[in-house]
Formats: C-alpha cells, structure tokens, sequence
C-alpha cells in the first residue's frame, strides 16, 4: 500500500496547482448535498478527508462548519492554505488520521476514496467511524460503476500514476455497515454519494 500512496501523493503533487484552477465547480446538486450533511452532523469539527486544494472545506466553513481538511498531497495542502488561508488544513491519510477518537461531528469524503486500493478502503472506514462521535455522519462521493482504470495525466497533461476505482452503492455499503455504520437514506441523496450514521 505504500508505494500505492506515494504514487497518489506525487501525482497530486504534480497537479495541485493546476487541479485547483480547473475543478472550481462540484456537481450541479452539491449544494443540495452538502445543506444535508451540515444539517446532520453532530456537534464538534467536521473533517474533510482528501480535501485537495480546500474548495469544499470552504464551502462548509461558509455553512457555519469548524472544519478540518486532511489530504495525502503536501502540493495540495499548500494550494489550499494559500486560497483559504484562514482554515484548518493538514497534511495526512485517511487510512491513519492522527485525530483523537470520538472527537468528530462529521466526516466528509468527496470523491478521494476512488485512489485507494480496493482492499484498503475498510482501513479507512474503520478511522472515519474511529474518530466520529456517536451520532456522526460520514459522507461519501464516489464513481459508480465496477471498473477500475490507471490514469497517466490529467488537469492540462500533467504526469499522474494513480487508479480511479468505480464503485457500487451496494458494496460501499456493505463495506460501511461492515466498519459499523448504519446508512442514512433519504429521496435527495444522488445515487453517486452515500450518507451514513455511526
């Protein structure tokens, strides 16, 4: 898993500067997603978990969140204070997040577990609900689908060597409930994001 993470962690590098000046806008429904997910998350910070160059660490910081944004890429951490320099960033993975158990109102993580190796994901499910309080809520955005692709450049050809893991809703699921989750349903849930309780 190490070599899989530094690879993630380079080519994020790579990229930071040129990610953060592409990806300005989430999907058209986020708002709509994230308005729930603040309404949901218990008391205490929140953490946003690959939270890249801080674009939705803000915008729940706008939504009257404390929160805390955690990524693997110290190219992206910088990028991030540089645009929000009055937040919270730090640079760490969300497979061994240096938090304290039981502290954490919500945990966000917005299309960031799609690098993670398969068999790595539980590992980071098990930290989210390590770190959440009673009560919390853990959010996912995710690719749907079952294929996994290796991606050599992006955001303007950039070099990168990372993976993009497509998964269904059910097997994140069954992944989450498995770490100690119950899922959170509701009608205006995308089918590309997951809410769940711990």
């Amino acid at each position: 898993m190490t070599d899989q993470l530094d690879d993630i962690r380079t080519s994020y590098d790579t990229v930071a500067a040129a990610y953060a000046d592409l990806v300005q806008d989430g999907p058209p429904d986020e708002p709509v997603t994230l308005d729930l997910f603040t309404k949901l998350a218990g008391p205490g910070p929140v953490l946003d978990a690959g939270c890249g160059p801080g674009r939705l660490t803000g915008l729940l910081h706008e939504r009257g969140l404390q929160v805390i944004g955690i990524d693997l890429s110290p190219g992206m951490i910088e990028v991030a204070r540089r645009d929000h320099p009055d937040l919270d960033f730090r640079v760490g993975s969300m497979t061994a997040l240096d938090l304290p158990d039981g502290e954490l109102g919500g945990v966000i993580s917005w299309w960031s577990i799609i690098h993670l190796p398969r068999d790595v994901v539980p590992q980071a499910f098990a930290e989210f609900h390590r770190v959440l309080a009673s009560g919390g809520v853990l959010a996912l955005g995710f690719h749907v689908g079952e294929e996994s692709t290796h991606k050599t450049s992006g955001y303007g050809g950039h070099p990168m060597n990372v993976h993009v893991h497509r998964w269904m809703p059910g097997a994140l699921t069954d992944l989450a409930v498995a770490a100690g989750f119950t899922p959170y349903l509701d009608p205006a849930i995308p089918a590309d994001r997951l809410f769940f309780r711990k």
